[in-house]
């Protein structure tokens, strides 16, 4: 993925979480909107380095995803066999994997804009926040980000691209590790990919 559609591979389709509500639809769209205000910024800084602008971009992404949500919801069924141990690991081992995946897919800035183009009720807590990303080298993209309120902040707990949730991809990507390897093998995989750095990598 390119720039802006980098944002959406982070994702959670529906889980509990304590003190989560659905946040107002004005602010989640305004928390949309500066969340990629805020990442076109970053791209715009030809003086930094692709580096920095990745670490900006990590930030970007920890501060605006419901990490330890997806990281759950990406383990399934597997979350609640897996010992105190092997969920720290995996917990830390999930976001470093995310943000450094993602991050290096950031690429070269090429133009993209980000459009609010409306909102609607997502289940009993989320508001989906439809947007268009603009994109001068191919048609527009549109992603639908699902916002939550968590203890008092929004946060972006599912992403559906072109109607598709990226969420079941991610778990079946997981769940496929685990049948072949278990939880431990799956923790191995995700410290391989997050040592290698590797954008394009993806779990086999």
């Amino acid at each position: 993925m390119h720039c802006l559609a980098a944002f959406a591979v982070v994702l959670i389709l529906s889980t509990t979480a304590a003190h989560a509500e659905r946040p107002n639809p004005g602010d989640a769209a305004r928390f949309i909107q500066n969340l990629g205000d805020r990442a076109i910024a970053t791209l715009r800084q030809r003086n930094l380095s692709m580096s920095a602008r990745e670490q900006t971009f990590r930030r970007l992404l920890a501060e605006g995803f419901a990490l330890d949500l997806i990281g759950r919801f990406a383990m399934g069924r597997h979350w609640r066999r897996a010992t105190p141990v092997q969920r720290s690991d995996y917990t830390s081992l999930f976001s470093v994997y995310i943000l450094k995946t993602y991050s290096k897919r950031l690429g070269g800035y090429a133009g993209e804009t980000l459009a609010v183009t409306g909102t609607r009720p997502a289940g009993k807590r989320d508001v989906l926040v439809q947007t268009k990303i603009s994109r001068p080298s191919g048609p527009p993209l549109v992603a639908g980000w699902r916002v939550r309120t968590i203890n008092g902040a929004p946060k972006i707990v599912d992403i559906m691209v072109e109607g598709i949730s990226m969420a079941l991809t991610q778990r079946q990507e997981f769940a496929s590790v685990i049948s072949q390897r278990g939880v431990d093998g799956l923790i191995i995989a995700l410290r391989a990919r997050a040592d290698e750095l590797s954008a394009t990598a993806s779990l086999q």
